[in-house]
C-alpha cells in the first residue's frame, strides 16, 4: 500500500504535527477565534475574595428577617346591598353549598284547656242507684234486672242482624224516647245501659241528648262538663275526649253538655254523621244508647231517630195515650225499626213476675 501523502490546506495553513485531529482542524480553520476573551488578572482576584452566595431559601429568611415589612390591610369584599338585606331564604339560595338549612321545627299544638281527655274512673254511688230503683251492678239478681235482661237480649239480636246486613255504625246505636216527660225514658235508658254492660263481649255508652233537662249524670251521680252538643257545635272538639269512664266495667257516659238555643239545627247539620260515627270508631262491640228528649215536647228527638238503628219508645201503663203514642212514632220514622216498652205495669199475664224464680219476686 502506498503511503499517503498529507495534503496542504490553502493559505498554507496545514496541520502541524503530534497535535489531535480537533486541535489541527481549529487550528486549520481558525476556530480559536470564537472562545470566550481572556479574564483580567484583577478580575481573577476579586472573583477568588467574593463569599459565596446562600440558598434562595435562607436568603428570603434572612431579609424576611431583617427587613421590616410595611402594614398592608386586607381588602374589604365588596358588599352588595342586595346581599346584606336579603331574606334566610336568598342567602342559601345564592351558596347553597357553604349553608346549612335549618331543620323544620314542627309547632306543638296542645290541646285545648277545656276538653281534655277525661280518663278517670268515675265511681258510680251504688247506693244513690238503690234509692232510685235502678239496677244494682255487683248486686243479687232483682225483678227489674231480670226485665231489663229479656229486654237486652232482644235488642242485642237486632244489633247483630243489622250488622250482618251491613248497616253496623247505625245498629249499634240505639235511641230510647218517650211521647211526653214523665213516662221513665231515663229510667228504662240507665237500666238497660247497667243490663248490657253486664255482658261479656258488649260495652255501652250512655249519652246523655236530653240536651233541655239532662238527668243522666244526675241519675249516677256524675260531674258535669262539655259533652254531645259542645262537639257538635264546635268542629274543633273531638266527641271523643268527651266521654266519661266509670268505675262499672264496660259501662261509658257522654254529657249532654252545654244547651244552646240551636240544638236542633246542630243536629241536623252534616257535621253530626261524623261526631255520632266517633263513638263507635274502633269500637265493634259497643252499643250506643241515646237518652233523648220526649218526642211530642222537643224536637232532636226525630233528628236523632236518623241516626239510629232501633228506637225504643216507652209507654207508661196507665198514662200513655194511643194517640199520643202514635203521634211519637210518626215523628222518630226515620229509624228504620221502632219497637214500644210497656213501663210501670202492675201485672203479669201469667201470674208470674219476673224474678220470683231466685226468691226476690214479690
Amino acid at each position: 500500500m502506498t503511503e499517503q501523502t498529507k495534503i496542504p490546506l490553502p493559505n498554507g495553513n496545514g496541520p502541524k504535527d503530534g497535535g489531535s485531529l480537533i486541535e489541527r482542524a481549529v487550528e486549520s480553520f481558525g476556530w480559536g477565534q470564537f472562545a470566550a476573551p481572556p479574564v483580567p488578572a484583577s478580575f481573577k482576584s476579586q472573583i477568588a475574595s467574593k463569599p459565596a452566595v446562600p440558598e434562595p431559601a435562607a436568603e428570603v429568611r434572612a431579609v424576611a428577617a431583617a427587613t421590616p415589612q410595611p402594614a398592608v390591610e386586607p381588602a374589604q369584599p365588596e358588599i352588595l346591598p342586595e346581599v346584606v338585606e336579603a331574606e334566610p331564604e336568598a342567602i342559601v339560595e345564592a351558596a347553597p353549598a357553604a349553608v346549612v338549612p335549618a331543620p323544620v321545627v314542627r309547632p306543638v299544638v296542645a290541646p285545648a284547656a277545656s276538653s281534655p281527655r277525661d280518663d278517670t274512673a268515675h265511681p258510680i254511688d251504688r247506693e244513690h242507684l238503690r234509692r232510685q230503683g235502678f239496677i244494682q251492678p255487683e248486686g243479687n239478681v232483682s225483678a227489674t234486672l231480670e226485665e231489663f235482661r229479656i229486654v237486652k237480649r232482644q235488642l242485642l239480636l237486632n244489633a247483630a242482624d243489622l250488622k250482618r246486613q251491613g248497616a253496623a255504625a247505625k245498629g249499634q246505636r240505639l235511641l230510647i224516647c218517650s211521647p211526653h216527660p214523665g213516662e221513665g225514658k231515663t229510667y228504662c235508658a240507665v237500666n238497660l245501659a247497667l243490663a248490657i254492660a253486664a255482658e261479656r263481649e258488649s260495652e255501652v255508652l250512655l249519652v246523655d241528648a236530653d240536651f233541655a233537662k239532662p238527668s243522666v249524670l244526675s241519675a249516677l251521680g256524675l260531674p258535669g262538663g262539655q259533652g254531645l252538643m259542645d262537639a257538635l257545635a264546635d268542629p274543633a272538639l273531638d266527641v271523643a275526649d268527651l266521654v266519661l269512664n266509670t268505675d262499672i266495667p264496660g259501662l261509658k257516659v257522654l254529657p249532654a253538655g252545654n244547651a244552646t238555643n240551636r240544638d236542633s239545627e246542630n243536629l241536623n247539620s252534616s257535621r253530626t254523621a261524623s261526631v255520632l260515627d266517633r263513638l263507635t270508631e274502633d269500637a265493634p262491640h259497643r252499643i250506643v244508647i241515646f237518652d233523648s228528649p220526649p218526642a211530642l215536647a222537643a224536637s232532636p228527638a226525630a233528628e236523632l231517630a236518623k241516626y239510629a238503628g232501633q228506637a225504643l219508645v216507652i209507654c207508661r201503663a196507665g198514662q200513655t195515650g194511643q194517640q199520643s203514642l202514635e203521634d211519637a212514632i210518626s215523628l222518630l220514622s226515620g229509624c228504620p225499626n221502632i219497637q214500644l216498652l210497656l213501663n210501670a205495669a202492675s201485672f203479669s199475664p201469667s201470674g208470674r213476675k219476673f224474678g220470683a224464680y231466685y226468691g226476690y219476686g214479690a
